[in-house]
């Protein structure tokens, strides 16, 4: 007897679930050879404010716990996405990926996961000074999360590059709200997945999938975004972007249409510095 494959619904991620679009609008996710993949979520401007909304909400919660804590979470991550590497290349491949490809995206999105993981209680001592002043005090900066966070993923990759914005965002204690590729969004469901099973508090990481040059302007123009991160080679979105971010003095990184490397520069670039004078006791 012939039965019907349960095909998966793409949906969103926001506040630790998995809702429709409010708009009630999908866009056709077609394979090399025009096959029908999925109906994908086409998010909102309203998708986007619940998620603002979820991040901010579960900002000062995330931002309090420890270090230690966080980067066991991030390797917790890691070891699900290890489980699951399977269900990732075949995704990968469905979108156009060759095995082979496949296979290493999967394992560099996973060991980036580890990599992150490890700088959780270790970045502070790398980027924090003991600075000289000319009086009897002592003078310290130290690293500090901006907030909310909203990132562009890169659109030419599914996994890594959705992986590589999250990873150094969330593991400096911001909450974020991560646009992912428009052509490549299969992974960002089964990733969302991956973070709901992890620990991570809900709120922590917020995935929409849409129209890039429906959602860009959104993203650039809250107010209650703090910093922007933007993974695009097109002129006219880093332009858009940089004067739009202008009405709140948002942080803007601009970064190539590609995964980021492995790097505690990542985290720093959406930390603040707080510089705290203490006198010195006779």
């Amino acid at each position: 007897m012939s039965r019907l494959t349960v095909n998966k619904t793409y949906k969103l991620y926001i506040g630790g679930k998995f809702p429709r679009t409010e708009s009630g609008r999908y866009y056709e996710l077609k394979g090399k050879k025009g096959n029908l993949l999925a109906n994908v979520s086409h998010g909102s401007r309203k998708d986007f404010r619940n998620a603002v909304v979820a991040a901010r909400k579960s900002f000062r919660g995330w931002w309090e716990a420890n270090a230690y804590l966080r980067g066991q979470i991030l390797y917790r991550i890691a070891e699900i996405l290890e489980g699951r590497a399977e269900q990732f290349e075949d995704e990968l491949r469905a979108q156009g990926s060759t095995p082979a490809a496949a296979r290493k995206e999967v394992l560099k999105a996973i060991d980036l996961f580890v990599h992150y993981a490890g700088w959780s209680d270790k970045f502070q001592a790398l980027f924090s000074s003991v600075n000289p002043v000319a009086s009897p005090h002592f003078n310290f900066s130290v690293p500090e999360p901006t907030g909310v966070v909203a990132a562009v993923a890169p659109e030419r990759s599914g996994l890594l590059g959705l992986s590589s914005v999250i990873a150094p965002i969330i593991v400096g204690g911001n909450s974020g709200v991560v646009l992912a590729s428009q052509s490549r969004p299969l992974c960002s469901v089964t990733l969302a997945e991956v973070i709901n099973s992890s620990d991570l508090p809900g709120g922590v990481v917020n995935i929409l999938t849409g129209m890039r040059d429906e959602l860009l302007p959104h993203l650039s123009s809250h107010m209650d975004v703090n910093a922007l991160l933007l993974c695009s080679d097109d002129p006219a979105e880093q332009k858009l972007v940089q004067g739009e971010a202008v009405e709140n003095v948002k942080r803007v990184r601009l970064h190539p249409d590609a995964p980021l490397d492995e790097s505690p520069y990542h985290i720093l670039d959406f930390q603040e510095i707080k510089t705290t004078w203490h006198p010195v006791g006779v």
